[in-house]
This record gives structure tokens, C-alpha cells and sequence, in this order.
């Protein structure tokens, strides 16, 4: 099968149905998504978007938490580009009906703004603890309401098209969309199309500790990098301090939201320690959290420590944590009478794609948004609640840019483009090769490309990674196309890519930290990772 539009999203997350419904009005677009439309790290993110909303917040405050935290890597163009556009992002989203949590001051409503690690002001706009879902329920009701725009669940993409290897040898290599597995048939259909949009998010199942959701496997950088896209920063992997601690339950964080109103971190004794690695204390950006967390785990052995908010009233915590107190009780933990275990997961990766001011990649006709970017604003460690900000920013100013080029040749037409040929490939009868491979792949990244990194370490797992590609890739070639092995082939490509930017970058700085190189080197170090598949 065959399938044309003017627009080809890849991924159903805020930021590629923010573009959807931004270019909807000016073509045809095709949302495809590997799962069903809400399954995004979006629908799951708790915390909220960060925005100067408020008389008591200014623009250089967001501007300079976030370069602080970002510990030298940020580019403050783009810092004070998204920090200014932020507020016009939250009224559209207002607008399209997103309901966030308000509060009445004085007889006046406004919007109940929270505060997270790392920010000086309380900034951070939210829909209870559900912030995620509510933002991703009400883009998915105004998309299904666009007639412009078809949506395509349970297709996952196998490869971007790429004119210099299906056209010809161009100056500047042009992406024409993208082939796409049929989950459900097994069928593999292309995806052709005049603009193609990654917002395929972030990479997190490429550990076996994580906050993510199983979509989460690096599929955009990995097509991207094997298509001749440029990749920045991938050593800089964002742990998040806080995953409930229940064998029970999988992937459930605890938003930052509530050390933000006023919990603290405890060992198991009862004592807080936080204070000893950041003046901020419970407050420290989440790098020096994570880092501290870990210290105290191996110092001390146990499996956790703990959370502690039991001294606020229990209704205030059942109201403002209305999701998080419930999942806790299912867990026999009543945060309202005693402290929660947490453990660090990874969270959130930091590198990515590296696009332009407006999305772009170094391939024309491609653009990237959201978590699987690399757009400078992060730096070496992201901001609490800057990551919908950024989607929302990188998503609108995206579609003005695709949109303007789109209008300038609104006759180019698309080339032919060859189906897709099996080349022999039959079916595997040796499934237990993918699990295997795919388990040896997150705890290897876990123990030696972790929190905590070495040169020995990284020297293990580059070894061991090299191996395994080796054998997904003939195994790739050699057995028919499934959802598991194209995500383990991509979890292969994004954990290369970790260790070669660790290995590079010899100094500790923001979320990577190298024991055998503790300190910070601006004179070598103060600039970005970049890697490109040699052709």
C-alpha cells in the first residue's frame, strides 16, 4: 500500500499533534503512531508546563534557572526564544480546551501555578497530576475532529525514505516520508509525503529502570541517524530521582511536584540528606538528586529511599496529588501518614536530533520535535517542566516554517518511490534471540553507562554493544520485519550512540559523570557532542 499527504508525523505525543493541528489547515497530514493515539510519554507526564504566568515571575528568571541548570551547554538564543514564547503556547492550548488546575486569590480566578527543582519562582502551570492527559485527551478530540488529518495506530516505522539511495546522489540528500510496519498484518506499506516530522520521543527503554512508557525506544534517533542526520549530546541522560519503589507496578513516577510542596527526601532511618550535596536541598536540580540518591544506595545498601510529605494535611495531599495518592495505596502505601519508597529511573534524554531554531534537520524536508531532538535548550541537564515547553515552542514554530516552505511549491511533486522488497527474509522461529539480546542491551546501559560512569565502564559496553549490533543487524537482514525487533534494533543504535558520546566527553558535567573525570572542562568540554553516520 501506498499512502500520499502533504505531511507525515511520525508520533502522537503534545508535539506532533500540536504540528498536526497547526498544518492541518493547509494540507493533508498523516499521524502515524505505533501504538494507540494517546500512548505517549505526554499522556503519562504528571508535573506540568513551564511558563512565566505570573506578576511575581520574569522572563530572565526562566531564562537564567534554565541556563543554570543546563550547567554551560544551553544556547541562550534559544533559551529566551522558548521561554518567551512559552505563555502564547499555554493560552492555545487554553483555548482548544485544555483545563488547568486554577485557584480563586482575592476573588479573582487564576491559574494555580506549582514550583519544581530548579526554578526560583513557582512557574509551573498543571492540571492536577494529570497534566499529561489532559493536554493529550484534548488535542486527540480537536484531531479527530480535522478532516484534513488521517490517523494511522499501530504502524511503526521502519526507515525514513532517503532520495540519494531510492533517487539519486543530491548536494543536500531530500527525505520523501518513511516505510511503515502494519502491526497487526505484518505488512510494510510506504509513506510518502512532501514534509515528514519526527516526534517520535524519547529513548528511556534503552535501561531497564525507567519512568517511561514501552514506546519509548529511540525510533526517531535512530532512523534519523542511519538516514545521515546529525545527533548531539546523547550522553547526557536525564535520571529522575523519584520512581515509586513497587514490585507491583512498573514505570510510575513521582513528580517533582511534590518535593515542590514541600516533601523531602529521607534514608531509612528517617534521616533527610539532601542537604549535604546542594544548597537547595530536596529543591537541587535533578543530575545532583539522581547522583545523590545513587550514593546513598550503594553506601548504604538498600533497595530505596524515601519520600516524606506525611506532614502536610491529608487533604491538601489527596487533592493537589489525586493520582499519585491513589497509585500509592495500591502499593499499601498511604503517603498522607508516612513516607513512599523512590528509586532513580531514566527520564529524559537530553540529546537527540540537532535541528535548527525552527525544527529542521540537516535533511531537507525533514523536521524534529519534542524529546527526540537536540535543540539547545536543555543544555547537560533539562529543567524541570521544559520538555512540554519545548515540544509546544519547536512544534508551532516547526509548522510556520513548514508551512511557509510547503506555499512556496505547493506543485513539487513527489518522486516515485520502490515498494518494499523482503530481499529472502523468512519468518524467525527463534524469538528468544530478541528478548535475550534486549535484555543484555538495558542492564549493561544500567550498570556501566548509568548515573555513574567510568572509562572502564564504558569500555565493557562499547565492547559489548559492537558485538550485538553485529548480530541484530544480520538477524535484521535475515528474518522477516516485527514491531520487537526493529524497536531492539533501534534500542542498539541509541546505546552506540550513548557510549561513544560518553566515552568522548572526558569531564563530569550536568547529567554525565565520569568518576575518573570529576570535574567540569570548559577549556575542552564547553560544547556540544555531535555524531554522523560516515557514509
Amino acid at each position: 500500500m501506498e499512502v500520499k499527504s502533504d505531511f507525515l508525523i511520525i508520533g502522537s505525543g503534545i508535539a506532533g499533534l500540536f504540528y498536526a493541528l497547526k498544518v492541518a489547515h493547509h494540507g493533508t497530514v498523516s499521524v502515524v503512531t505505533k501504538r494507540e493515539l494517546k500512548e505517549s510519554a505526554t499522556y503519562y507526564a504528571q508535573g506540568g508546563i513551564a511558563s512565566v504566568l505570573s506578576s511575581e515571575d520574569t522572563f530572565e528568571s526562566h531564562i537564567q534557572d534554565t541556563i543554570n541548570v543546563g550547567v554551560g551547554l544551553s544556547n541562550p538564543a534559544i533559551v529566551e526564544m522558548v521561554v518567551k514564547d512559552g505563555p502564547e503556547m499555554i493560552r492555545e492550548l487554553m483555548d482548544l480546551g485544555v483545563r488547568f488546575t486554577s485557584r480563586v486569590t482575592a476573588g479573582t480566578v487564576e491559574l494555580d501555578l506549582g514550583k519544581e527543582a530548579g526554578h526560583s519562582k513557582r512557574r509551573i502551570v498543571h492540571a492536577g497530576d494529570l497534566t499529561g492527559r489532559e493536554i493529550e485527551e484534548a488535542l486527540i478530540r480537536a484531531l479527530r475532529a480535522n478532516k484534513n488529518i488521517s490517523v494511522y495506530e499501530n504502524h511503526m516505522a521502519v526507515d525514513l525514505i532517503i532520495h540519494s539511495k531510492f533517487i539519486a546522489d543530491t548536494e543536500e540528500d531530500i527525505v520523501w516520508g518513511a516505510y511503515l510496519l502494519d502491526k497487526p498484518t505484518g505488512a510494510i506499506h510506504t509513506f510518502l509525503a512532501k514534509t515528514t516530522v519526527l516526534a517520535t520521543g524519547g529513548a528511556g527503554k534503552v535501561y531497564i529502570y525507567t519512568s517511561n512508557p514501552d514506546t519509548a525506544t529511540g525510533d526517531g534517533i535512530a532512523m534519523a541517524y542511519r538516514a545521515g542526520s546529525e545527533i548531539a549530546n546523547m550522553e547526557f541522560i536525564q535520571f529522575h530521582p523519584t520512581l515509586l519503589y513497587c514490585r507491583r507496578l512498573k514505570s510510575f513516577l513521582i513528580s517533582e511536584t511534590v518535593r515542590g510542596e514541600g516533601g523531602a527526601l529521607k534514608l531509612a532511618d528517617g534521616t533527610p540528606f539532601m542537604k549535604r550535596y546542594h544548597p537547595m536541598g530536596d529543591l537541587a536540580p535533578r543530575d545532583i538528586t539522581a547522583r545523590a540518591i545513587d550514593f546513598e544506595l550503594k553506601k548504604s545498601g538498600d533497595e530505596c529511599v524515601y519520600l516524606d510529605i506525611s506532614h502536610r494535611p491529608p487533604e491538601f495531599i489527596k487533592t493537589r496529588f489525586p493520582n499519585i495518592y491513589r497509585t500509592c495505596l495500591e502499593c499499601d502505601h498511604d503517603m498522607t501518614s508516612e513516607p513512599i519508597p523512590v528509586v532513580p529511573a531514566a527520564h529524559y534524554i537530553c540529546g537527540g536530533i540537532r535541528t535548527g531554531t525552527d525544527g529542521q534537520t540537516n535533511l531537507k524536508r525533514l523536521y524534529a520535535i519534542g524529546e527526540t531532538t537536540c535543540t539547545g535548550l536543555h543544555g547537560a541537564n533539562r529543567l524541570a517542566s521544559n520538555s512540554l515547553l519545548e515540544s509546544l515552542v519547536y512544534s508551532n514554530r516547526a509548522a510556520l516554517s513548514s508551512i511557509e516552505d510547503f506555499n512556496k511549491a505547493p506543485g513539487d511533486v513527489i518522486p516515485r518511490i520502490p515498494p518494499w522488497e523482503t530481499r529472502g527474509a523468512v519468518i524467525s522461529e527463534e524469538a528468544v534471540v530478541i528478548s535475550q539480546n534486549w535484555d543484555e542491551i538495558r542492564r549493561f546501559m544500567w550498570n556501566y553507562v548509568g548515573i555513574v560512569r567510568s572509562i572502564k565502564r564504558l569500555e565493557r559496553a562499547e565492547r559489548r554493544i559492537k558485538l550485538l549490533q553485529e548480530e541484530i543487524n544480520q538477524y535484521y537482514w535475515d528474518f522477516t520485519v516485527t514491531s520487537d525487533l526493529l524497536e531492539l534494533r533501534n534500542i542498539a543504535t541509541i546505546a552506540g550512540l550513548i557510549i561513544r558520546s560518553a566515552s568522548m566527553r572526558k569531564e563530569s558535567r550536568g547529567l554525565h559523570y565520569n568518576i575518573d573525570y570529576p570535574d567540569v572542562d570548559d577549556e575542552k568540554f564547553k560544547k556540544d557532542t555531535v555524531l554522523k553516520k560516515e557514509v
